[in-house]
């Protein structure tokens, strides 16, 4: 029996996953929320010189169906980051460097940075501060999720999809160990299935 918050059929045997829990955002309340988003983003950029920056891998799904709501004229780039070795993981330590940087100069446009999930706030923090230094004119943040239960570093989210808890989730971009980016809606994972990761995420 397949899973509610129904995927495309191609992803069948992807959502009978035991990795997967229950569904926590289907994808029509994930479109229905991007298409308030998109709204409201055109009306705050109209008459602005709109650079939408994607960071990679995660975003892109999220930033592809978000930029398709937003009835302005607008340019995208793309940056990439990741750890530097030996680091534990860049969204625990936020010690990371830009990995691809972006292919356009960026000074006295206004930017709106699209990330999938800012957790501690370390990586968008980072990230916010390179960028504010080339000189744009305005510099904003949008996140498909909001995940401020173990916020450490201070940053100010201008839009936000989802506020989530303490809770491991997958889909729509969120992956695990590279896989499951492409479901449609965003899923729960299955805790008791991934016990022995957790535990070496915390140490």
């Amino acid at each position: 029996m397949e899973k509610p918050g129904t995927e495309k059929t191609g992803t069948f045997n992807l959502i009978n996953n035991p990795i997967l829990g229950k569904v926590l955002f289907p994808s029509s309340e994930i479109q229905a929320r991007i298409s308030e988003l998109g709204e409201i983003i055109t009306a705050d950029y109209t008459g602005k010189d709109l650079l939408l920056i994607s960071v990679l891998r995660g975003s892109v799904i999220f930033f592809t169906d978000l930029i398709r709501q937003i009835d302005l004229e607008s340019s995208i780039d793309f940056i990439s980051i990741s750890s530097y070795a030996g680091s534990k993981s860049v969204h625990a330590t936020g010690v990371v460097k830009i990995t691809k940087d972006l292919e356009d100069p960026i000074e006295g446009r206004d930017i709106l940075i699209i990330e999938d999930i800012i957790d501690s706030g370390l990586t968008i923090s980072y990230l916010a501060r390179n960028l504010k230094l080339r000189n744009p004119n305005s510099l904003e943040v949008c996140t498909l999720l909001d995940r401020n239960v173990k916020r450490i570093a201070a940053v100010s989210i201008k839009y936000s999809g989802f506020t989530i808890g303490d809770e491991y989730v997958v889909g729509y971009g969120l992956d695990y160990k590279q896989n499951f980016r492409n479901l449609d809606s965003i899923y729960r994972l299955n805790t008791t299935v991934i016990k022995k990761d957790i535990e070496l995420m915390g140490n």
